[in-house]
């Protein structure tokens, strides 16, 4: 796929249909349905139609995504599993640790999304101790706060790169570094970043890299990716697996456990078919643009929209700093659920957590989208902290 420069913002809107009635600014929950997918699972839906299973077609749509992922994380297609989601790759990953011996510590921070948690405290069953780094008072978590959790009996460490909560981008790589000089493992949940920010897991730092294709990446639920540092693979050899994980699926054998030697290992059962043809046809348009472009644009999106809630006198969850933030800004509010409803009424979608109204912005949205929400926050000013 080739990049084509300028496909942002009004270059690209009209791909997307949902922009002729609303002002869409929550890509943070679902990325906006554009022509392109909504195509893909109609070809899904008459090649179902036309031929019944067409499983030579799906097989090869699944290893597309997969390439397609890797070439999104500058990384090689055997190290790259296709997943049902975030929460199939990491129970696998976690099935993978001997968490029986010594090093039975999984560290976690405050901001993971709740299936990291709870799969970490799942492994409380099998003799796993978790702990929580908690945020500074100012919503950050330095790494200092990660490097006092983590010792030699630390086994995982949990660090999303950004998070969903309140937009705060970790420093994934010098958390990696604290993690590794302990020899630890490091996931990074990169849900929150992937097509919005540039995600290179050569320099990223973390061992494991999970995501999925219903933000971002312009797809629907049911698809998701763990990236493994191909050093780890042999040792990393999951007891939750499926028949997609085997070194060969068509061998059809019930025999043994014969794990794939790549990344594959950590795949899972039959592939899911309708949510692949979407997240193909997503990535295909953030490839085209570019996600450098991508995020160059909601950088200067976003910097007008926090100079417009300065002026308004609201009180941002987000950092400033560029480097520590993405396409997320988060804003603290009396009764978020309120303020949403409200914007919701005037055709503004964004979304709430906690006391934070969130607004997602993305390759689609113009400074009119930004324009139009400080106008109706203003309106609601009263809503605000």
């Amino acid at each position: 796929m080739s990049t084509v420069a300028g496909r942002v913002g009004a270059a690209i809107r009209d791909e997307f249909p949902i922009f002729e009635r609303a002002t869409y600014l929550n890509s943070c929950s679902q990325g906006a349905l554009s022509q392109r997918v909504r195509a893909a699972v109609e070809e899904w839906l008459a090649g179902w139609d036309a031929n019944g299973a067409e499983w030579s077609f799906w097989v090869e749509r699944s290893e597309s995504f997969r390439t397609d992922i890797a070439r999104l994380l500058h990384a090689e297609a055997d190290d790259v599993a296709v997943t049902t989601s975030v929460s199939q790759g990491v129970s696998a990953l976690a099935s993978a640790l001997d968490l029986g011996s010594e090093r039975n510590r999984i560290v976690i921070s405050e901001y993971e999304f709740p299936t990291i948690g709870q799969i970490a405290h799942a492994q409380e069953l099998r003799g796993a101790e978790v702990v929580h780094v908690r945020p500074e008072a100012d919503g950050t978590i330095p790494v200092e706060r990660f490097a006092e959790a983590i010792d030699e009996r630390t086994a995982l460490v949990c660090c999303t790169t950004l998070s969903y909560r309140s937009g705060h981008r970790h420093d994934v790589a010098a958390i990696a570094g604290a993690a590794h000089a302990a020899g630890a493992l490091v996931l990074a949940d990169s849900y929150q970043a992937c097509g919005a920010i540039d995600l290179d897991v050569r320099s990223l730092g973390a061992d494991v890299v999970t995501g999925g294709t219903v933000k971002y990446l312009l797809g629907t639920a049911g698809l998701g990716f763990m990236w493994v540092r191909p050093e780890l693979t042999a040792r990393l050899v999951p007891t939750q697996t499926g028949w997609f994980a085997d070194e060969d699926i068509f061998a059809m054998s019930i025999a043994d456990y014969s794990p794939h030697p790549s990344a594959r290992r950590f795949d899972s059962g039959t592939p899911p078919v309708p949510a692949l043809y979407a997240g193909v046809a997503g990535l295909s348009v953030i490839a085209e643009t570019g996600v450098p472009s991508i995020e160059s644009h909601v950088r200067g999106l976003s910097d007008r929209l926090l100079d417009g809630l300065d002026e308004l006198g609201a009180s941002v969850v987000t950092p400033r700093d560029p480097s520590a933030r993405g396409p997320l800004v988060c804003v603290r509010s009396t009764d978020a659920e309120a303020l949403v409803a409200e914007l919701g009424g005037a055709g503004i979608v964004v979304s709430a957590r906690d006391a934070n109204v969130r607004v997602a912005l993305h390759l689609y949205n113009v400074e009119e989208d930004v324009d139009v929400l400080l106008a109706a926050l203003r309106a609601h000013r009263q809503l605000l902290a």
